[in-house]
């Protein structure tokens, strides 16, 4: 009876402290900062497989131009990478058989890069086709023609950031030089993209030239850097790759589309390939802005 009565205190014992101890608090683990992703854009394809003809520039500028609407005539400078004032000036004019479609449709980047899917903005610039392409998540979301630098001053290949941009500013060649929408993305030597006359080939001073349009939307798009003081940089802006070379001495290259529409076909793994050789930067200038934000 005494061993019993010894056991019961022991097992009360035990009871009232197991009752009275207070559960452990599990430290709160962080939720991961979800990002929000845009949807793709639901671009309008061509009412029919897209093929190129050649023909006379200054027949076409003078018969067949004014019968275009602005979006049509805007397929056609893009595919001949030159604005208006200068395509009748060309010796001939790579005309598109459907002007129905979206202008991605008629240039070489792929709609989908699932490479990219981490990155939020990056712009390429094809030298080769002289054409860029906007990313956002993997998904491109605008493209355009681009005339870059000419034989002698070329556009430096390589990995950039936007820094600062000026809706009007004038050129560090010439200052008579009206640049519009230009956004930098070399400071020390003068490089950005702008607004500015699109002749049909690389004829710049190593800048990116644009038509008007595409180059207001790059402006209001990307980001520019953040500084400390006046020249210690914070945040880097948005990325941009130019990549590629392109034949000074030969044949423009989109004269090839007559021969094969897909000739200039940029394939996404060109592009992760590119993404790959400055992955750990990119994303690490990534993260720093997202943490500011």
């Amino acid at each position: 009876m005494k061993l019993i009565r010894i056991s019961s205190v022991i097992l009360v014992t035990l009871l009232f402290f197991t009752q009275c101890r207070e559960p452990e608090q599990k430290e709160a683990v962080p939720e991961e900062k979800k990002v929000q992703r845009p949807p793709a854009p639901q671009w309008k394809k061509p009412s029919q497989e897209i093929s190129y003809q050649k023909v006379a520039a200054k027949q076409w500028f003078r018969k067949q131009k004014d019968s275009l609407n602005a979006q049509q005539q805007k397929i056609v400078m893009t595919a001949n990478r030159a604005d208006l004032a200068n395509i009748s000036a060309l010796d001939s004019v790579l005309l598109p058989n459907d002007l129905s479609g979206d202008i991605v449709f008629y240039q070489p980047f792929p709609l989908e890069v699932k490479g990219l899917q981490d990155i939020s903005k990056i712009i390429f610039f094809s030298y080769p086709s002289q054409t860029f392409g906007a990313y956002e998540y993997g998904n491109l979301v605008y493209a355009g023609a681009t005339n870059m630098g000419r034989k002698k001053d070329p556009t430096p290949a390589g990995l950039y950031f936007t820094n600062w941009k000026a809706e009007k500013t004038t050129s560090t060649f010439n200052d008579e030089w009206e640049l519009k929408w230009n956004f930098n993305i070399e400071n020390k030597e003068g490089i950005g993209w702008h607004q500015y006359a699109m002749p049909g080939y690389p004829a710049s001073h190593s800048c990116l030239r644009l038509f008007e349009d595409d180059a207001q939307y790059l402006y209001k798009w990307a980001d520019e850097w953040k500084l400390k003081g006046t020249d210690s940089v914070v945040l880097k802006g948005t990325p941009v790759i130019v990549f590629g070379d392109y034949p000074f001495d030969g044949p423009k290259p989109w004269l090839s589309l007559v021969s094969d529409a897909h000739a200039l076909d940029i394939k996404a793994a060109a592009l992760e390939g590119l993404i790959g050789q400055h992955q750990g930067e990119i994303m690490e200038a990534q993260k720093k802005r997202e943490g500011m934000k």
